[in-house]
């Protein structure tokens, strides 16, 4: 019999980024809502012809967003807040976007926040004291006919119940999320029911929340919901699917469960799947996660077969799936996009339709044996052996520099309290300085030019002049509204971690090789293939024009080793940490020169150490011990005078102050606008010693805050943490704003700043 293929979700951007243009025309008024769908529709179609002529079995049907998987079931479930204005009945694509993005007249957008360790955003579900649900979208059943119309018959893909309310957020502080789920089971049964209705053999509900840390309630919500659910749906089989780690001491609770079919992640967690054919009940289809479904690198076929074919000799054919670790929602779509690409390297990958002819070609080994894939084994052990013997992975150079390491390197040459004094004397500053994040918007005319020049219809002289006079006429902006420490706007910037990895060896890009981060934000993340080293500086030039225009002090701009890191496709034949130092090593010399140039502020951006976290708490020490160390490896070469700030941003610091504490930044930047200043309790517990610049606009919300908001935001950090520490910024970088919503905007915040001044008394 042929083997089961699945793949748990397929990108949903399409190749070219087609989603991105259906959205953005839409959002923009050039389009209407029946474009916008049909576009959708168009988009799926594709997705699912692809996958079937591919060879998957299992297709996915719902794994398809307009913007977040997490908001779909939201609207499925009818979690809406008050706020937006929704009474009941299907939730409207207008309201659904104003909880994605907020509204112009004034309305916020969700939370959002990273989904688990990756860089996906999802946006937060909030609940409320007496929530009540409905079934408010059919959307799963109405994809799950669409496909059905074209052929397919596919497993929808739905969030299971417990995860979904585990990842919400109740905003009255004293609900229990467990205690909702009685409300929500009826609604999902319902789902179900119509499902089957409908012919629906198998359905999806995925419970990453299973490799987390959870305590006996937690367990036991899972035992209640998937009991509810098998009595109500009998004539469906659940496939409960689990990624980016370990079941552990969940796992128990799982083999107990009424359910068809269970998906492991064997990428991330490949020790696990001992336990689990011990525990799992013989009747119960194992989906062996086999194929990363969230790198890039090619799957080494020969290892995965001695691995899983005594799995099948065990518990046969049948009672196996093949699949990715996870969604591929998280890698490129299509290798084959890739034109032009170094040929060694590109042997060394796989996007996601190549990932699906590494299962189709385990799961033709496993139904026919190995001879019929003869070829394909050869030359998967033909990329292996290359790429292992490559010299362009490794740099000798790198690996000397890296045993020199000393103590003396991870760690600035005073304490804080004497850098302060240094830096005050050096430059003087009002209380509540006033500053951005880094980036300002990059308009149509910055993209255009770019393209140009890479084109090469703009010479490298020509653009330079345009990026000299776009740098300039911020530099006046700023000085003219009155913001006290400066930005070059890093219009020369492409992408906040691709600009340096562009200049990193060690690195490689993508032209096509595009994965969402959020609704239309996509990203094309860099591959870190080798050993990584800085051949020339940077960002010392732009950085040192800025400042010859004016006597404010302007911010030096880098992206720190742990975000460089967390938003690239990681090498997978030397440990993170290895890496990551390498990295830091490279950003030293650049800090070192920046300061040689005289740039007296750096500013090295760090939004991922919190998202790096393991998702087991037991292994946060380790990885903060090193997250921590690469950092002041990167920031510690540098004289007292210089101040090092750092930006983090969608972070719940509680949990890491400490660690946060133990980078020795100067001046901290973050997000606190959404959270209304919540997100500055954790820094008044452990009295942060260090300057904090606490967000007080939220540049993902498409609204101007007015003065008073902001003045409002300001005392209450200022009753949280001593007003000589605080600084006064935007959440974020202005990148993907325009600038007609952002003048405004910190033309206010400015003036929210000297307000303040007034108002709140100097602390020191």
């Amino acid at each position: 019999m042929p083997t089961t293929i699945s793949t748990l979700g397929f990108p949903r951007i399409g190749p070219h980024r087609e989603l991105k243009t259906s959205l953005e025309a839409f959002w923009a008024g050039k389009t209407d809502e029946s474009k916008l769908r049909s576009d959708a529709a168009a988009l799926r179609a594709v997705a699912w012809a692809r996958q079937n002529g591919l060879g998957v079995t299992h297709l996915p049907s719902n794994d398809f967003s307009l913007y977040d998987h997490v908001l779909d079931t939201s609207a499925m479930l009818g979690v809406v807040p008050d706020a937006y204005g929704w009474h009941g009945g299907p939730v409207p694509l207008e309201t659904y976007f104003a909880m994605a993005r907020g509204t112009k007249n004034g309305l916020s957008p969700l939370e959002m926040t990273k989904w688990f360790d990756t860089n996906y955003h999802y946006m937060v579900p909030e609940f409320s004291a007496g929530q009540s649900f409905e079934l408010a979208s059919t959307k799963a059943l109405d994809e799950y006919l669409e496909a059905q119309k074209l052929g397919y018959q596919t497993r929808p893909v739905l969030l299971g119940p417990v995860s979904f309310l585990l990842l919400g957020k109740c905003k009255d502080g004293s609900t229990d999320r467990l205690s909702l789920l009685p409300g929500v089971l009826p609604v999902y049964a319902e789902m179900l029911r119509r499902l089957a209705k409908a012919g629906a053999r198998w359905v999806q509900l995925d419970e990453p929340c299973l490799v987390l840390d959870l305590d006996q309630k937690s367990r036991e919500a899972f035992a209640s919901a998937y009991a509810t659910l098998a009595k109500a749906t009998s004539d469906l089989n659940l496939l409960l699917a689990t990624y980016f780690g370990e079941l552990g001491e969940n796992l128990d609770t799982v083999a107990r469960l009424p359910i068809a079919g269970l998906h492991i992640d064997l990428v991330r967690a490949p020790g696990q799947l001992e336990e689990v054919l011990r525990k799992a009940p013989s009747d119960l289809v194992l989906s062996l996660g086999v194929v990363d479904g969230r790198n890039v690198w090619r799957t080494d076929i020969r290892s995965v077969l001695d691995r899983i074919e005594p799995v099948v000799s065990k518990r046969g054919l049948d009672r196996v799936i093949v699949a990715p670790s996870c969604s591929m929602l998280h890698v490129p779509v299509d290798l084959n996009l890739e034109t032009g690409f170094d040929p060694d390297l590109k042997s060394w990958l796989a996007f996601a339709v190549q990932k699906i002819d590494e299962l189709r070609l385990l799961g033709q080994a496993l139904s026919e044996g190995r001879p019929a894939i003869a070829e394909g084994l050869a030359d998967s052990d033909a990329a292996v052996a290359s790429r292992k013997a490559s010299a362009k992975i490794h740099d000798p150079a790198v690996l000397k520099r890296m045993e020199t390491l000393t103590a003396d390197m991870r760690r600035r040459k005073h304490a804080f309290a004497e850098r302060r004094l240094a830096q005050r004397s050096r430059v003087q500053l009002p209380p509540f300085p006033t500053t951005t994040i880094g980036s300002f918007p990059q308009t149509e005319a910055v993209r255009r030019a770019r393209a140009a020049n890479v084109r090469g219809s703009m010479s490298n002289d020509e653009y330079a002049d345009f990026l000299r006079g776009e740098t300039e006429s911020t530099v006046r902006w700023q000085e003219e509204i009155g913001l006290d420490v400066l930005v070059h706007g890093e219009f020369e910037r492409n992408d906040m971690v691709q600009y340096f990895g562009e200049q990193l060896s060690g690195y490689a890009f993508t032209k096509h090789g595009w994965v969402q981060s959020y609704g239309s934000r996509c990203v094309r993340p860099p591959i870190i293939y080798g050993d990584v080293s800085r051949p020339h500086p940077m960002t010392v030039e732009w950085s040192a024009y800025a400042q010859s225009l004016t006597k404010r002090p302007v911010k030096g701009m880098l992206t720190g080793p742990v975000t460089m890191l967390q938003w690239s496709f990681v090498r997978n034949d030397l440990p993170r940490d290895e890496v990551c130092r390498q990295i830091a090593l490279a950003l030293r010399d650049e800090v070192r020169d920046l300061e040689a140039a005289g740039i007296g502020m750096v500013q090295i951006d760090e939004p991922a150490i919190r998202e790096g976290l393991p998702l087991r708490r037991a292994e946060w020490k380790s990885y903060l011990a090193w997250a921590v160390e690469c950092f002041r490896l990167a920031s510690s070469g540098v004289r007292d005078e210089t101040q090092i700030h750092t930006h983090m941003c969608y972070s719940e610091f509680n949990d890491i102050i400490d660690a946060i504490g133990a980078l020795d930044a100067d001046v901290i930047l973050i997000e606190t606008a959404r959270s209304k200043m919540e997100l500055l309790d954790a820094f008044t517990t452990y009295q942060y010693p260090n300057e904090i610049g606490p967000g007080v606009y939220d540049i993902h919300a498409v609204r101007c805050p007015s003065v008073e908001e902001m003045v409002e935001l300001l005392q209450k950090a200022a009753q949280r943490i001593a007003s000589d520490q605080i600084w006064v910024n935007p959440d974020c970088g202005l990148k993907t704003r325009k600038w007609e919503e952002v003048r405004p905007a910190l033309v206010n915040m400015v003036e929210a700043a000297k307000r303040v001044r007034e108002l709140v008394p100097a602390s020191a």
